[in-house]
């Protein structure tokens, strides 16, 4: 049989722990290690520093993590394949060619471009398609010891190397398919290894105080196991593996350049410790398009947040809002009387305080005013200083969280999609060859498969007013200007319940902010779990900053704080559950005393 390829992830995004590309280098065998440092945010980020020099436009970070470790990678014959090119790949492939030069290693180093697309969406500050693994693959088959890529999919940094190792083809889909799930699992670094998991508090504080970093043991058949090194924090079992799986996906069919996957075949088994096993996984052709990636840039933005303290919130607020209108803008919108309203204004009154606070934060409520507009005048210091003029005018307790700025850019996130014939997929290899990476396979038009059979709901009984996480977990994130928002249980009882009672309606009701929003409920009976799409709630996308948590990532936790009526037995067996697995008592952190 052939040996597993053991595939290891260094970063889920651009700022991941730094010493991680060390670690997994020294805490273990492995034979690819991977990073992951793109997001649609850090694709803008990056776009701004291309504006500000033309040779930048790569994750910096990459670089000073391979001055310590590129020895030691070549040392112990692990491949490292990155996507921290960004906007310039060859750019960082030289880059990393003199670090090589300097320290003397000798490695061979490779890179994937024909993702930007820039030419083609002149309007857009970055424009990048989603590319797969093909690239990478000839690149490590010609020998490449590092490959550093611009957009590839977050899959493609593991479907490249095991179809290299492997052999595999473009028709080989339950194989791919398998991979791009191991990679999507591995792609958010420690996520997968008991970071932001729902049910953290059944485990010690020490055991999640550093979590290590994922690893894929990837079978011939595509079969995996995730795992991490021995001896490192976090634990890996079903619960935090389906967390992963559920995290920014929507349906059944999980589409890209590479295959589609199928996740609702996919199975997930704890084969011991720290080990789940992937398998089962069905793939189909891919789809004839590539998405592709645009951020522009939507504007300007500034904001004033004043603390509202004590009593009379609701009037306080309301004088500061009349005074801002009447004294920034010259009235109100509605009355058709500004002079130089800015295209978008919103505010927000977060009720932060408590009653008979014993503390001055405690008794404070939080007023923010958000302004966008083309023109950065119309936001600027115009705006945030007039504010401030009304220190001595205003309310009682006026005050502000921050001093007031002159505005900033933000983005607006939106994807496209190309034919995929229309994108020419480059591998540079280690001798300067470029290699067109040609598709010569099927593909399939993506549809959405009919909703499964739910299973039959449990039986009538006693309930209880409970919060719906006490039997359910949950993670979120954006996709764009969507957010993605999975739910799953761990019984077959509780899933009999969930599937019933957490409808589109429901959801709706526990969460007003999506009451006028589309909701797509997606079931994945496999997993037991439902993924809803709440379409347009985070506006352009997390660059725009449209609301309190503007990429979704507590959404889910929101949702599981949110009271419905629960079975009692589902609470009985999460309580024995609970009683089984409290950990040890660890002494609580009290708050450190600051000396002059």
């Amino acid at each position: 049989m052939t040996a597993p390829l053991r595939i290891g992830n260094a970063s889920g995004f651009y700022g991941d722990r730094f010493d991680a590309l060390r670690d997994m280098l020294t805490g273990g065998p492995l034979d690819v290690l991977t990073g992951d440092y793109l997001a649609e945010l850090t694709m803008l980020i990056l776009g701004r520093d291309r504006l500000k020099d033309p040779v930048r436009g790569y994750a910096k970070t990459f670089l000073r993590q391979l001055e310590e470790s590129l020895g030691l990678a070549k040392e112990r014959g692990v491949k490292i394949v990155a996507n921290a090119g960004g906007l310039n790949p060859a750019g960082l492939a030289d880059a990393v060619r003199e670090l090589d030069g300097r320290l003397g290693v000798g490695v061979r180093v490779a890179h994937v471009e024909g993702d930007d697309l820039g030419g083609r969406f002149p309007d857009a500050l970055t424009a990048n398609a989603y590319l797969g693994g093909g690239g990478i693959a000839d690149c490590l088959r010609a020998g490449a010891d590092v490959v550093v890529t611009g957009r590839v999919t977050d899959a493609a940094l593991v479907t490249g190397p095991a179809a290299a190792h492997f052999g595999w083809g473009e028709g080989d889909h339950d194989r791919l398919a398998g991979a791009v799930v191991a990679g999507h699992i591995l792609e958010c670094g420690t996520q997968a290894t008991g970071g932001n998991y729902a049910f953290f508090g059944e485990r010690s504080q020490r055991e999640l105080l550093r979590p290590g970093f994922p690893l894929a043991e990837i079978h011939e058949d595509g079969t995996a196991v995730i795992t991490k090194h021995d001896g490192t924090g976090g634990f890996v079992d079903v619960g935090t593996v389906t967390a992963q799986l559920l995290y920014e996906t929507s349906g059944a069919r999980y589409a890209g350049p590479d295959v589609t996957a199928r996740l609702d075949t996919v199975t997930l088994t704890q084969e011991g410790p720290d080990r789940v096993r992937v398998s089962g996984v069905r793939g189909e052709a891919p789809p004839p398009t590539l998405k592709v990636g645009l951020n522009r840039l939507g504007g300007f933005r500034n904001e004033v947040v004043f603390v509202l303290t004590g009593l009379d919130v609701g009037a306080k607020a309301d004088l500061v809002r009349a005074q801002v209108e009447e004294t920034v803008f010259g009235g109100s919108a509605a009355a058709g009387d500004s002079k130089a309203w800015p295209a978008e204004v919103t505010w927000d009154l977060i009720r932060t305080d408590r009653p008979d606070a014993d503390t001055e934060e405690a008794a404070s409520a939080l007023l923010r005013l958000v302004v966008r507009d083309p023109q950065q005048e119309h936001v600027g210091r115009a705006l945030s200083g007039a504010a401030i003029e009304l220190a001595l005018g205003s309310y009682p307790g006026f005050h502000v969280t921050a001093p007031p700025g002159k505005g900033a850019p933000y983005g607006v996130f939106e994807a496209a999609y190309v034919e995929r014939g229309t994108v020419e997929h480059v591998a540079v290899l280690p001798g300067g060859e470029r290699r067109l990476v040609e598709s010569t396979g099927d593909s399939l038009v993506l549809e959405d498969l009919p909703q499964p059979p739910l299973p039959p709901p449990l039986p009538d009984g006693p309930t209880r007013r409970a919060p719906l996480g006490l039997v359910a977990g949950a993670r979120s994130g954006d996709k764009g200007g969507d957010a993605n928002v999975g739910v799953w249980v761990r019984t077959e009882e509780a899933w009999r319940w969930l599937a019933h009672e957490l409808t589109v309606e429901r959801f709706r009701e526990l969460l007003p902010e999506a009451a006028e929003l589309t909701v797509v409920r997606h079931v994945l009976p496999n997993l037991r779990a439902l993924n809803f799409v709440v379409v347009g709630i985070l506006g352009a996308g997390v660059a725009s900053q449209a609301r309190f948590d503007p990429q979704a990532k507590g959404i889910g936790e929101w949702l599981r704080a949110r009271h419905l009526d629960i079975p009692a037995a589902l609470l009985e067996a999460n309580e024995a559950t609970e009683l089984a697995t409290e950990p040890a008592t660890e002494p609580t952190i009290e708050p450190t005393e600051v000396r002059p």
